[in-house]
């Protein structure tokens, strides 16, 4: 029963600081999709040594790279949680994530085992399928001993503990999907193209992944402890290949999101574009810019697919809705009795991408000229 409340306090005490995270100051993005890049370990923490190979200064090689080839594309915003040899808080890593509102996350290890085991493993969030995977989750979680105040900061975790990980999937389980896309795509190149031994796509309990709030992923490149993949990776080739495999694997990600919902709407925009056009949005003489009975969305996108309505899909927005008219699905954000406010749900979703985005009203469920209630307030 003790060890219940024990992982019970540990949920509460992670899901508190998620959400103190996911609030604080952000810097702006300017709607530009956001990658935070994770070197893991760094500073007085070297990670594994196998063959006297050092995981801290491949992991960070191969982290800027991959953010070297990222910056490239003007549409993407690059984040790294450290750049230089320095010792990063399991948790703050999360923090810096969060507050960025980064649309992936991106761990980048090197693996270790006292065998000849070899090649490349892809983890998302998880519980444990088997003792090896809980190995590896163990492992990379252990660095919370090197930490100040690791007592107060993960109240409650024992990393010998399978049970401390019950429940630690449940805040990220709306992202599960869209993290297993992006580590399948980085496999598949690992094993493709670098033809790397193919361990797979797998889920474990890792902390670095439970403190984010994307879709997020902990890639381990291969065995140091297996001195031809540790040879290989200490290499500048091996090094390259494996940045070029995982920033490719982000790039084919981004372009599936970005065409996730792609059919054009670019007619309905025009035809609400006339019918609002002659319509000042001042209130009238009271003040009031409601009627009852009315309330608004903004459509941001209409497609032939039904795409869930998670925030993930749509950029963070949310909420999010989606209905159904003849074959076309339509997605709306938000929804207001207040034309000022949908004004302003319409200039958020233009900052976050969706240029073309353009407010609907609907009466008593009923979709209805905006020109027609505007004239009536």
């Amino acid at each position: 029963m003790s060890r219940f409340f024990s992982t019970l306090f540990l949920l509460m005490s992670l899901s508190l600081s998620q959400i103190i995270y996911s609030h604080g100051e952000t810097p702006p993005n300017d709607g530009k999709f956001t990658v935070v890049l994770d070197a893991g370990h760094g500073g007085h923490d070297p990670g594994n040594l196998g063959n006297g190979f050092k995981e801290k200064d491949i992991a960070l090689k191969i982290v800027l790279q991959v953010g070297a080839i990222l910056e490239k594309d003007p549409n993407i915003n690059v984040i790294y949680t450290r750049k230089d040899d320095s010792f990063v808080d399991l948790y703050v890593r999360g923090k810096i994530a969060n507050e960025a509102k980064a649309d992936l996350f991106v761990s980048v290890h090197c693996n270790s085992h006292n065998s000849s085991a070899h090649g490349t493993e892809t983890f998302v969030l998880g519980l444990h399928a088997n003792k090896r995977n809980f190995e590896v989750a163990k492992n990379e979680n252990s660095v919370i001993y090197l930490e100040d105040d690791y007592e107060v900061n993960y109240a409650g975790y024992d990393i010998n503990s399978p049970e401390s990980f019950i429940g630690l999937t449940i805040m990220q389980e709306e992202f599960l999907d869209n993290s297993i896309l992006l580590a399948k795509s980085i496999q598949d190149n690992f094993t493709g193209k670098l033809k790397r031994v193919d361990r797979g796509v797998k889920q474990a309990g890792f902390i670095v992944l439970h403190q984010t709030f994307m879709p997020s992923v902990l890639v381990e490149t291969g065995f140091l402890t297996y001195k031809p993949e540790g040879s290989y990776l200490n290499s500048s080739k091996g090094k390259s290949d494996m940045a070029t495999s995982i920033a490719d694997a982000v790039l084919k990600y981004k372009h599936s999101v970005d065409e996730n919902i792609g059919d054009d709407f670019s007619f309905e925009v025009k035809d609400h574009t006339s019918h609002a056009s002659n319509t000042t949005a001042t209130n009238s003489s009271d003040g009031v810019d409601t009627v009852e009975g009315v309330t608004f969305r903004v459509q941001i996108a209409a497609g032939s697919s039904a795409i869930e309505t998670k925030s993930y899909n749509f950029k963070g927005l949310s909420p999010i809705s989606r209905e159904k008219e003849g074959n076309i699905y339509r997605y709306y954000y938000g929804e207001v009795a207040s034309y000022e406010s949908v004004k302003e749900l319409q200039q958020k979703a233009k900052k976050k991408g969706y240029g073309t985005s353009f407010i609907v009203a609907f009466k008593n469920g009923e979709k209805v000229k905006v020109k027609s209630v505007l004239n009536s307030m």
